[in-house]
């Protein structure tokens, strides 16, 4: 669905000798966790500072002197290289800033290195992390990295046909002698409800429905109650919903609350609201190779192709987790860091804590798009 005001609104190992490890990692070779802010290091004389240096002219955005540092720039321009890095179309990596990142030395000898860098970008709807596998080379002018440039796919010239569903709205005009009358806000149902404990605190969990013929903007609210009707805490979903429904569309949600224990709460208050929106079903993104993926990292992967013939700027794909007997076990979301081309498969992985993988049985995707 457009709205191009959100778009103003996430990464182990072996060396040949103790003695030739000892020389070229003059520090400990531990993860090195570090900001992007403050000042450069010392002179590069080692590869962990060189690629330190580099992640922090990135995070500073200096995009001219992270360029001239590298040993590769001869096989991309600096052009190229900004785009890897910031989307070569507007999405959530282009409004990112690289925040902190941890390196993990994996090979070293005399004159080359790899290294493992695992960068934390923030964005206004949380983080995501990328890793790179970075080898840095001594030469001539001492250490220098070497960037794995990733291209963006072109995708050719082509027509593609559409036909979709569309829903404009016609309000009532200052001018217009309707009265009172206006267009009626689109029923919602909350289908599905029930609180845990989770991490300290109380998570709400359920599913909306659209069950009207127009589409609906929709949040839900919920407030936990003590004993009395006093209220201990409210919050809405905020992002772990997708607040854009067609007819008779299902959306997760999920409500954090933080230092609340369950024994607290005596009852659960819901306000979901409803809106009309003007909304198409177009783009049609389909999440296809979808898996389970087994424990260490348990998860949901699969890959996003975008259908349509449109660039899509950002996606937030949203899970709903089930057990075997179709109770709702967990709800967890991701945005894809880059924009949807036509035609071009893009893989996501949404993380689901482990302890969970024992519970679920099956799962259902759904994805909200935002076009600039």
């Amino acid at each position: 669905m457009k709205s191009g005001s959100l778009l103003a609104l996430f990464i182990t190992v072996a060396t040949a000798a103790f003695i030739v490890v000892g020389t070229v990692w003059p520090i400990p070779p531990a993860a090195a966790i570090a900001g992007t802010r403050g000042p450069l290091l010392s002179a590069s004389t080692s590869p962990q500072t060189v690629v330190e240096n580099l992640l922090r002219e990135i995070g500073n955005r200096n995009w001219v002197e992270a360029y001239s540092s590298l040993a590769n720039r001869n096989e991309f321009s600096e052009f190229e290289f900004e785009r890897d890095l910031t989307g070569g179309y507007p999405s959530l990596r282009t409004y990112a800033t690289l925040d902190t990142f941890d390196l993990h030395p994996i090979h070293a000898s005399a004159d080359q290195a790899e290294i493992r860098a695992n960068l934390q970008w923030s964005s206004v709807v949380g983080t995501f992390q990328d890793v790179r596998d970075l080898r840095v080379i001594k030469n001539s002018n001492g250490w220098q990295v070497a960037w794995p440039i990733v291209k963006e796919p072109r995708v050719p010239p082509q027509v593609i046909p559409v036909n979709y569903l569309r829903w404009d709205v016609i309000y009532r005009g200052p001018q217009d002698d309707w009265g009172s009358q206006d267009v009626e806000a689109p029923h919602v149902r909350i289908v599905d409800m029930h609180p845990i404990e989770r991490g300290g605190g109380v998570v709400v969990l359920g599913e909306i429905l659209n069950e009207d013929v127009v589409p609906a903007y929709v949040s839900v609210k919920a407030s936990l109650l003590a004993k009395g009707g006093a209220a201990i805490a409210t919050e809405d979903a905020f992002d772990k919903i997708s607040h854009i429904l067609l007819p008779k569309q299902v959306s997760p949600f999920r409500i954090d609350f933080h230092n609340v224990r369950l024994t607290q709460v005596d009852s659960i208050r819901m306000d979901p609201s409803s809106s009309l929106i003007a909304a198409s079903a177009d783009p049609v993104i389909v999440i296809q190779d979808q898996k389970l993926v087994s424990p260490p990292g348990f998860g949901l992967s699969a890959q996003l192709v975008n259908q349509s013939g449109q660039v899509v700027n950002i996606t937030h794909v949203l899970a709903t987790f089930y057990d075997s007997g179709n109770k709702l076990v967990w709800v967890a979301g991701k945005y894809a860091d880059r924009a949807l081309l036509p035609q071009t498969p893009v893989p996501i992985s949404i993380p689901v804590p482990s302890d969970l993988s024992g519970k679920v049985s099956n799962y259902r995707v759904i994805t909200s798009t935002y076009i600039q």
